[in-house]
């Protein structure tokens, strides 16, 4: 599985360059091109490196990462990381770091990979990966914040930018080698990968590319601080798990911490973050339960083999520790127990989960919520979605994707057979039809609406929600064929929508235009 994973990121550089390689002719690179004002470190090469080509490359390689069986689309994780993400880019836009030219062309979207190792890296236009191992390795949101912080800072510094820009002589070759060295250092577990990768290219010329200079960490470091302090969370974060991952990377690494290989914790970088926690507003208190569910979650989730488990279940013995120890014990034994479709198990720790929460004093309706969310989907996957059904029916309509998508697997397991008139079903329909209309890049909600049209007995829009799946994952062959599929559906002579019909042709001739265009870009590479 290690290769293969390996090959599927190799994939991933492999569509980037051609991408990028090709957007990097000579007019790419001349400074009348450039689309942004850079602050702070004043070096004025990432100018040559655009807004425009900084965001195609980065959606190339994420057109690859969607389909690594290590990317993981979690709805309720997914929806904590984003509560916390969310505040840190209005921050970051009211303080001024991302500009309008930026704002508007980067994604500014985390994600998540299922991967046990402490990291997370920042991809060109703005997307920000987190590795599952991170999330469960931090205490508290400030913790995660301010990591996500520091990587957003380097996406809106353009530091990225900067990397690849330089010396218009070797501008591809940088290029070439920073995409290589991000996705290497953020798959790596082993100290040695990524020295291989920097002797395999002009160690060097390009080790200074691979990993950000001091002065651009300590700047990611300043402005990432600032992000994160004006978004609320504490200015003892940064301090906190700068001090964490140095005592662990210390203690036991063994390849656990790439984060630190590229992002090296120096004695400067732990004392300014320190010194500005001393001086920074304090922020309000808040409960600490949310975060407590989710590193449960990500603990359980990043490793899914059978004895890891049984470890994590085993976790419902322990009884010491304050609330937060209690509830997190008690979280990753229900998830491991229902991965492991130990069913009273799973119940009994989920009613221990709750019980703590509604008792704590710092009781939170957020940590409640995600945890009856688990109980829900657990007793869909035994087959009870009226049980289901009832457990989650406080949250069913407060509009969030996790509820949405749940509810939703509530109603096609409920509905077995085509439905036609089924109420439940078109509930459901109209409702993820309006999500997607907003979040056109929802594989999942796609996915739910073509199962719903399907069990609806509506075809043509049921092929049209998956090949929409299909795309947003980045699947574009996948799309053509299932648009296809639809084409011959709606000529075989049935009854057809001519509005639904007529749709469906104009997504295929827009996906095979973009299908064209990038097999142009990467033919005119080779």
């Amino acid at each position: 599985m290690a290769e293969a994973r390996r090959r599927s990121w190799r994939s991933a550089v492999a569509a980037a360059l051609a991408c990028a390689l090709t957007l990097a002719g000579p007019g790419s690179w001349s400074a009348a091109g450039a689309q942004s004002k850079l602050p702070a470190l004043g070096d004025t090469d990432s100018a040559d490196f655009t807004v425009g080509t900084e965001r195609k490359l980065g959606d190339e390689i994420m057109r690859e990462i969607h389909v690594d069986p290590d990317y993981i689309d979690d709805p309720l994780l997914l929806e904590y990381l984003e509560t916390v993400w969310r505040p840190l880019v209005a921050a970051s836009r009211s303080l001024g770091n991302i500009t309008a030219d930026i704002d508007q062309r980067f994604a500014w979207e985390p994600f998540l990979v299922r991967d046990p190792s402490v990291n997370a890296f920042a991809l060109p236009g703005g997307f920000v990966g987190v590795h599952l191992g991170l999330i469960a390795i931090t205490a508290t949101r400030d913790e995660l914040a301010s990591v996500l912080a520091h990587e957003m800072s380097h996406v809106s510094q353009r530091h990225i930018a900067r990397s690849i820009s330089g010396d218009s002589k070797r501008s591809l070759v940088g290029l070439a080698a920073l995409v290589l060295g991000l996705i290497a250092a953020s798959r790596s577990r082993s100290p040695d990968a990524m020295s291989a990768v920097v002797a395999g290219t002009q160690a060097g010329t390009l080790q200074g590319q691979l990993n950000f200079s001091r002065e651009v960490e300590r700047e990611a470091d300043r402005v990432g601080f600032q992000v994160m302090t004006s978004a609320g969370f504490a200015p003892g974060g940064m301090a906190a798990m700068f001090e964490k991952m140095d005592a662990s990377m210390r203690l036991n690494d063994f390849g656990g911490f790439p984060y630190l290989r590229t992002h090296p914790l120096t004695v400067e970088r732990i004392g300014e973050a320190r010194a500005r926690a001393g001086i920074g507003t304090a922020a309000p208190r808040v409960s600490v339960l949310e975060h407590t569910v989710a590193q449960a979650r990500a603990r359980v989730l990043m490793d899914p083999r059978v004895d890891a488990l049984r470890r994590w279940q085993s976790r419902d013995a322990d009884r010491e520790g304050n609330a937060a120890d209690k509830l997190r014990a008690l979280s990753e034994s229900a998830l491991a127990s229902s991965l492991l479709r130990d069913w009273a198990r799973a119940d009994t720790a989920f009613a221990g989960a709750l019980a703590i929460v509604r008792a704590s004093p710092n009781s939170s309706a957020r940590a409640e919520r995600a945890v009856v969310l688990m109980q829900a989907q657990s007793q869909l996957d035994r087959g009870a979605p009226a049980q289901a059904a009832e457990t989650m029916k406080a949250y069913a309509t407060d509009g969030s994707r996790p509820s949405l998508l749940l509810d939703a697997q509530i109603a096609l397991i409920a509905t077995p057979t085509i439905t036609p008139e089924s109420t439940a079903l078109k509930a459901n329909a109209s409702a993820l039809q309006t999500w997607v209309a907003v979040h056109p890049d929802d594989s999942l909600a796609w996915s739910a609406l073509g199962q719903t049209w399907g069990r609806l007995g509506v075809p043509l829009r049921s092929i049209r929600a998956e090949a929409e799946a299909r795309y947003a994952l980045g699947d574009l062959l996948g799309a053509v064929d299932r648009l296809r599929a639809g084409q011959r559906l709606a000529r075989g002579g049935g009854p057809v929508d001519f509005i639904d019909a007529s749709v469906l042709d104009s997504r295929l001739r827009a996906i095979e235009v973009q299908r064209k265009q990038i097999l142009a870009d990467q033919h005119a590479t080779r």
